[in-house]
């Protein structure tokens, strides 16, 4: 590695570790300001976690506020040496589980099969016309494909590519091994191929 990517490298794990030190400390004293910005900045991605997980908006909604009546009241519990989204998310899986346990005997499994009827979008915000033409259409496309995929394969590939967290992270997230997570990732990304390539060769007008 390069001295400049090194470095490069080096400094972005510093201000990770900064900023993560930065929240830890601010949670400790439950800075009012600090919980808005923290909501402010993370809102759209754990709603869409949510939705993904419960697929059902209401409950996705009560469980966000629950996940930040969680955050206030256990800020002392980060300790700010993990990326804070990694935590917040942890939280939340663990609220819709003890959700699905308080409702019905369902595992995380059944309660994220995608029988709901709840349509699967991919957020986006702010698009042009165009591109929200486009990203509409990709977000169907996708959403026929994360369908095929059980509850516990669709969030591995959610966090993974639309989240954009690491390996090691998702398995902080599930409290899964690594080799369960990556086991999963590789199951879901197979079984999603088949409708993406379909998908692909109907907007290439090959299907004819």
């Amino acid at each position: 590695m390069s001295t400049a990517l090194t470095t490069a490298v080096l400094g972005t794990a510093g201000s990770c570790e900064q900023e993560g030190a930065t929240i830890a400390r601010g949670l400790r004293r439950r800075d009012p300001e600090l919980l808005d910005r923290l909501i402010e900045q993370y809102q759209h991605r754990l709603l869409r976690y949510l939705m993904f997980l419960t697929g059902r908006q209401e409950v996705a909604e009560d469980l966000f506020q629950e996940t930040w009546v969680r955050v206030l009241e256990r800020g002392a519990q980060y300790n700010g040496r993990s990326r804070f989204d990694t935590w917040l998310f942890a939280i939340a899986r663990h609220l819709v589980i003890d959700a699905s346990r308080k409702k019905t005997t369902l595992s995380l499994e059944a309660f994220t099969e995608p029988d709901h009827g709840v349509p699967m979008e991919i957020a986006a915000a702010g698009p042009s016309p165009l591109e929200d033409t486009e990203r509409r259409e990709l977000a169907e496309s996708l959403g026929r494909a994360l369908a095929r995929l059980d509850g516990v394969q669709r969030e591995v590939v959610l966090l993974r590519f639309q989240e954009e967290m690491s390996l090691d992270e998702i398995a902080e997230i599930t409290e899964s091994p690594l080799s369960t997570v990556k086991s999963r990732l590789y199951r879901g990304l197979e079984a999603m191929r088949p409708v993406l390539e379909q998908e692909r060769t109907k907007a290439s007008g090959g299907a004819a």
